[in-house]
């Protein structure tokens, strides 16, 4: 897929005021830091759609971005954030649940997961939360380039075993890199695919 329009459309907090439309979603999420909005940018070819920030924990709202007039890519806020107070935390807990429970037009989740580190507890439940609530999922693992190609696999080989203690097998994922483009392609190959399912059926 060859992206040549991104468009920001809304922030909001409130789902009920998402895109009334019923073009496809694809909602992108994770722990704070994970490098969230460079991923956007860089499967979007655009240096600054998504707003990048030093200070993890910048996105706080539902984000929509209309790819190629014809299907969004959402931004949500990242979860896990210390600096983040309690009460913004629930407010954030309390939207994200509910763009994943109430949004018909989410087609999948790409939860965003750094290589570099072992699995992380809250990544797991956050998973297994979308497991039980019948919500598809990829995952994608960003900074892949901070790896090794020994190392990596080693990565991705721990995270799996992990997976497997609940899941019956692995979900789909990704390895990716903001810096050299690493996963792009396969990505956005993946979302045509299914849109034209989508289209087809």
């Amino acid at each position: 897929m060859k992206i040549s329009s991104a468009e920001f459309v809304m922030s909001n907090s409130d789902v009920a005021k998402c895109p009334k439309n019923n073009l496809p979603e694809y909602a992108f999420i994770g722990r704070s830091n994970v490098g969230k909005s460079s991923l956007i940018n860089m499967l979007t070819d655009r240096k600054s759609l998504a707003k990048t920030s030093g200070r993890p924990g910048k996105t706080q709202l539902i984000n929509h971005f209309l790819i190629n007039k014809n299907w969004f890519l959402v931004d949500l806020p990242g979860y896990g954030y210390a600096r983040v107070s309690k009460s913004s935390k629930k407010v954030f807990q309390k939207f994200i649940t509910a763009y994943f429970s109430k949004r018909t037009q989410l087609v999948s989740a790409f939860v965003l997961i750094d290589c570099r580190h072992e699995p992380q507890k809250i990544d797991l439940e956050f998973m297994q939360w979308l497991g039980e609530n019948q919500i598809p999922f990829s995952i994608i693992f960003t900074k892949g380039d901070k790896l090794t190609k020994t190392k990596l696999p080693l990565n991705i080989e721990a995270y799996t075993n992990e997976m497997l203690k609940y899941w019956e097998e692995m979900p789909n994922y990704f390895i990716s890199s903001s810096t050299s483009g690493l996963g792009k392609d396969e990505i956005l190959s993946y979302i045509q695919e299914i849109n034209q399912k989508m289209a087809n059926s």
